[in-house]
């Protein structure tokens, strides 16, 4: 049997007011006069945040839109900016929810790589480590923080570039970061986590290594979203810590349905990531009843509406361009349905699926 020697992220500082620490983690890593960038998320223009940034030197905040999740086209066009204005940089800096993170990382192995990142979707393609990069989460839930790929929607596919090089070789893990987070994105990102959880301790690649991270996760999830009656303090920490550990249960073994099909709505659709997991488990009581009827009681307890009907105005062409996408997630499908996943969710089975959402 064939183990995966998994790559992990470096180094890790977790505690509130961890973000003060930024400047002194990254002094050793500074080349020269080449510059850090600190890629932040555009809901933070004009707030306090962005005055703790340690700039030095050349330093440069750059605010990347993240309406809609990244695509190798703003990868490329970040690189190739960054790569006009400095030649090199010194490493970069992702503060933000997942889509931060997730372009800091594809941006960071853009730096070094050749061609476009469309180039290096799927798994195992980046050969060269990008530079230096850190990822410091504003937002809990995505797994993004520890996870070896970044998630982009490219000309023909919605696929990540899976690989040893894209971790992060740091992460700043502040709870006081997601203070004020509005609760309906709170939520989704949080069913992110969630269903992670229920898609790693349901299919068919788990291990021990990948279950004690999940159930863990899964703890915290219904301590924070089925036990508790109101949001605290401590359900910053409890998320953040969620996050992390239910990111770390998919990394030595997968997602599932959720996933899987949410990604042909992100592409077709620009459906945000965690909105679309949520859209998807309302649907999946045939695969995952326990953990769909928790859901929607997490759902109906924290008072959220799940957008429906979505799909109802599609061309046929417009279902078989999701279809596409989604079968083409090989491994999410074997980790929910096993081996003959193949013979189980046919294309007119998934047709019938994306016809409820």
């Amino acid at each position: 049997m064939q183990f995966r020697n998994f790559k992990m992220v470096d180094y890790v500082v977790y505690g509130r007011g961890a973000f003060n620490q930024l400047d002194e983690i990254i002094a050793p890593h500074r080349k020269g006069d080449f510059p850090m960038i600190f890629f932040l998320d555009h809901y933070f223009i004009g707030k306090p945040l962005a005055s703790r940034i340690p700039l030095r030197g050349k330093d440069k905040i750059v605010y990347v839109d993240v309406t809609h999740e990244p695509k190798t086209k703003q990868v490329d066009a970040l690189a190739a900016d960054l790569k006009a204005e400095f030649g090199e940089v010194s490493g970069i800096i992702g503060i933000g929810g997942g889509s931060a993170m997730d372009l800091a990382k594809a941006v960071s192995l853009m730096m070094t790589n050749p061609g476009s990142s469309a180039d290096y979707q799927g798994w195992d393609l980046v050969k060269v480590p990008g530079v230096y990069k850190v990822g410091v989460p504003t937002l809990s839930g995505t797994g993004a923080e520890v996870s070896r790929t970044t998630v982009l929607t490219g000309p023909v596919r919605k696929l990540g570039m899976n690989s040893d090089h894209t971790p992060f070789n740091q992460i700043v893990l502040d709870p006081e970061l997601c203070k004020n987070v509005p609760a309906n994105q709170r939520f989704y990102t949080g069913m992110d986590c969630y269903i992670h959880c229920i898609e790693s301790l349901e299919g068919t690649f788990l291990n021990e290594f990948s279950k004690s991270y999940g159930e863990k996760a899964l703890e915290l999830c219904r301590k924070i979203f089925v036990e508790k009656e109101s949001w605290d303090e401590e359900s910053d920490d409890q998320l953040m810590m969620a996050s992390y550990a239910g990111g770390m249960s998919i990394a030595y073994s997968q997602v599932g349905v959720a996933h899987a099909v949410s990604y042909g709505l992100s592409y077709l659709l620009g459906t945000k990531h965690g909105i679309g997991n949520c859209i998807v488990m309302n649907h999946l009581e045939e695969y995952y009843p326990a953990g769909v009827k928790e859901f929607k009681f997490m759902v109906e307890k924290n008072k959220i509406e799940i957008p429906i009907g979505i799909c109802a105005d599609l061309t046929e062409e417009q279902f078989d361009a999701m279809i596409d996408v989604s079968l083409g997630m090989k491994p999410l499908w074997e980790n929910a349905l096993g081996k003959d996943w193949e013979s189980i969710m046919t294309r007119e089975k998934l047709r019938a699926l994306y016809g409820k959402l």
